[in-house]
């Protein structure tokens, strides 16, 4: 069984990833901040180049040659500063407005092209970058998803990273999975979040938790000032005493709020996958993100790429 607290305390410069897009960096920033602050480290933050609508109204991630003013330090994989924005135009991505929050480069994750090449792009940046541990943080929940609940609406990003994730272990790097704001994206309730959590541990892959404090969630609201995000919000109004049924995206989505939600909890990277990542096993072998989005297809699964191609048709 893995001992995440061992492992967090030990680390003096951890790479922490929102691995689903968007505001996941901001969850991301939780686990940055305690190890900052608590165990005196260095940490490095990074996310994906895949903005939801309406901050990016083209459908999917972007890739490298899409992206200008970043600096690509790897295959796939760039530092982002506050002028890293798409091409061409307006729109910024949630990791340039944290490098702006921070005063300091973010790492911009290009998904286009599978678990495998994520890894191996990830393996040197972390050598170039002298990580010695790497955190995969999911808000919400959803990468603990089987692909047949309700409100499940963005399986492709998790399901990718964590198959990536899996990878760079085996590369022989220090990975651990977290997951932060039970069901504060309004995919999965937290019923279900925990459901498989629960399986999880039962398979010896929960190694620990840690909760939101009032420094890192001052940090978090500071830094929500920039970025926009929605669900690691809800995170942190759980741990200012939010409760309740709470309405999110535009009052179409409903979330059950507690202050469970103020709480990361971290994994053991292969005994999730092997626990409860049918969706990661599905695309690990993927060479791109659409032929993994084509492995969820065959589960029978949509995804967020699906949606957001739906969106720009209409």
């Amino acid at each position: 069984m893995v001992d995440a607290e061992a492992i967090l305390r030990a680390a003096r410069r951890p790479l922490v990833i929102g691995m689903g897009g968007g505001g996941d960096v901001v969850g991301a920033l939780a686990t940055a901040e305690l190890a900052r602050i608590y165990d005196g480290a260095s940490p490095v933050l990074g996310g994906l180049a895949w903005e939801r609508r309406p901050i990016d109204p083209e459908p999917g991630p972007r890739r490298r040659e899409e992206i200008e003013g970043g600096q690509e330090i790897a295959a796939g994989i760039m530092l982002a500063g506050p002028e890293t924005r798409v091409r061409g135009r307006e729109v910024y991505f949630a990791e340039s407005r944290m490098s702006e929050f921070l005063g300091e480069p973010t790492l911009l994750i290009d998904v286009s092209d599978g678990p495998e090449s994520i890894a191996r792009g990830l393996a040197r940046a972390v050598e170039r970058l002298e990580c010695d541990l790497v955190v995969f943080v999911d808000v919400g929940g959803d990468v603990l998803a089987q692909g047949d609940e309700a409100g499940l609406r963005s399986p492709l990003c998790d399901a990718v990273m964590l198959a990536a994730a899996s990878r760079l272990g085996r590369l022989g790097h220090n990975v651990l999975g977290a997951l932060f704001g039970v069901g504060c994206d309004a995919e999965l309730t937290p019923a279900e979040v925990l459901e498989q959590l629960a399986v999880v541990a039962g398979a010896g892959g929960l190694g620990g938790a840690r909760g939101l404090t009032s420094a890192v969630a001052e940090r978090l609201e500071a830094a929500m000032q920039l970025v926009v995000t929605e669900a690691s919000a809800q995170a942190v109004r759980a741990f200012r005493g939010g409760s309740g049924e709470v309405t999110i995206r535009g009052g179409t989505r409903t979330i059950e709020l507690s202050s469970l939600a103020a709480i990361t909890f971290y994994l053991d990277v292969e005994a999730t996958l092997g626990a409860t990542g049918r969706l990661a096993r599905a695309v690990a072998g993927a060479a791109s993100l659409e032929a993994a989005n084509e492995a969820l297809h065959e589960l029978g699964v949509r995804s967020e790429l699906d949606l957001e191609r739906e969106a720009a048709r209409l």
